[in-house]
């Protein structure tokens, strides 16, 4: 069957224009885009439909004249942390909660769950349980670690999207970081077969000389992870790129001082990538309370006037992308210590409500939706291998988000699809919302009603 999406307002390329997207449901492709005077046409021809069959046999489908249609969002930070810790998220919220959120498309990281994504049988073991219960399409990450030196490209070869690695603690045993000479290694390695890492980077130099500390003042744990731990890892990155030619991607940049040295090895030719996240450009450390450790995360929010230079940053090109990062816990993790935000686990619980938050906070920036929409779709796409996805244009996915710009929105955790509810963004009023997400020609989450779950599982390999 064909579907034919009608909108006034369609982002084609950077420009929100009046274009018909029409959709083949079976391969679940965007076929035809009409604009200017081919759209007029069919208008023309089509003008006593409201709803219905047009001349050419497609489902005419009128997108109300308030409604922006968008390509629908690409996240490829997300911790799902199933199986192993399925009580912190798992595959069923976390993709519920995507969909209602206007995301199409989830990478998930290869930690927290148990087993880590680190070799064929944990891959093997995370595809089966995430079958059959997810609402959006995942693809995988793997992870790079001591004990899989030498196998990445079996990983590679079986379809994640690349690697992740840590250069400090992870937080979790079972996922060690590759330290000193372990870390050139696993570029060399991942170079050989034209893969891609992602690397957490805190220079465990740095990190290692912050004395033990104990406090509830979000002051005292900004101060240990100070900017010189990001800014000297992200050189360590890049001077391992630069010796074996490593594609490498910088995950949740938090320190604007991180943005020179990522902007000098691009115009070196270097093919270095970068990501910052929505808890970066929304919060910042002079209003985040003491002890309340859902703002927690590492490496951690910052001050204003660092906010301002990520977006600087971002609307510059030095970062790709924006990214959730959503990486929850139970709430017994969050609040171990009684607000000791030593204890607490890090990690910011967001998924459903990163597009619209960033809707709101970059047009308090003069930034428009289309720009949003490419920072959260089209640029995770390009940053993760995920060809087709996030864009409106023939031969795309069909995968398409209406965006109500009036369609307010109150956010409250405990009614998000987030299985801990838990999250720095209650409280917070939206301007507007995704009403309707669609993926691969198919209506997924329309208001308040949800299909049944028909995501797909992804794999670099096709």
């Amino acid at each position: 069957m064909r579907k034919v999406f009608r909108a006034r307002q369609t982002l084609i390329g950077s420009e929100l224009v009046p274009a018909d997207v029409e959709v083949d449901t079976d391969t679940g492709l965007i076929t035809a885009v009409r604009t200017g005077a081919e759209l007029a046409a069919a208008l023309d021809r089509d003008a006593h439909l409201d709803a219905g069959h047009a001349a050419t046999g497609a489902l005419v489908i009128n997108v109300p004249a308030e409604v922006l249609l968008l390509p629908a969002n690409v996240d490829c930070h997300v911790h799902v942390n199933e199986p192993g810790r399925t009580a912190w998220e798992g595959f069923a919220s976390a993709t519920e909660a995507a969909a209602y959120g206007g995301i199409a498309t989830i990478v998930d990281m290869p930690l927290n769950s148990i087993p880590p994504t680190v070799d064929s049988d944990a891959l093997a073991v995370k595809r089966a349980v995430a079958a059959d219960k997810i609402f959006v399409d995942v693809g995988l990450w793997g992870g790079a670690v001591p004990s899989n030196r030498g196998r990445l490209e079996e990983l590679w070869e079986q379809g994640v999207y690349g690697f992740k690695c840590f250069l400090v603690d992870s937080g979790v045993p079972e996922f060690p970081p590759l330290e000193g000479a372990a870390f050139g290694a696993a570029m060399a390695e991942v170079a050989g077969f034209g893969g891609l890492m992602i690397v957490h980077a805190e220079d465990p130099g740095v990190l290692g000389s912050i004395p033990p500390w104990s406090s509830r003042r979000y002051a005292d744990f900004v101060d240990s992870r100070p900017p010189e731990a990001e800014v000297r890892a992200v050189e360590t990155v890049i001077e391992q790129v630069r010796r074996h030619g490593t594609r490498a991607h910088i995950l949740h940049v938090s320190s604007a001082l991180a943005l020179e040295p990522i902007a000098a090895a691009r115009a070196e030719g270097l093919p270095v990538t970068a990501e910052t996240c929505p808890h970066y450009l929304i919060f910042d450390s002079e209003n985040v309370p003491d002890g309340a450790a859902e703002f927690k995360c590492c490496p951690p929010i910052r001050d204003p006037g660092n906010q301002r230079e990520l977006w600087q940053g971002l609307q510059a090109g030095v970062l790709d992308c924006v990214v959730s990062d959503h990486s929850p816990s139970t709430v017994e993790e969050k609040t171990k210590g009684g607000g000791d935000l030593a204890q607490a686990w890090g990690g910011v619980s967001s998924l459903q409500v990163t597009f619209g938050s960033m809707v709101d906070a970059a047009a308090e920036r003069g930034i428009g939706v289309a720009q949003v929409s490419e920072w959260m779709s089209a640029g995770p796409a390009r940053v993760a291998g995920l060809t087709g996805k996030g864009r409106i244009e023939v031969g795309a996915a069909a995968d398409l988000i209406w965006y109500e710009p009036g369609r307010r929105i109150a956010i409250d955790g405990s009614r998000l699809a987030h299985r801990n509810k838990l999250t720095a963004y209650t409280g917070r009023v939206l301007s507007g919302s995704v009403s309707r997400t669609v993926i691969a020609g198919h209506t997924v989450f329309d208001g308040f009603d949800l299909a049944e779950p028909s995501g797909r599982l992804l794999s670099r390999a096709g």
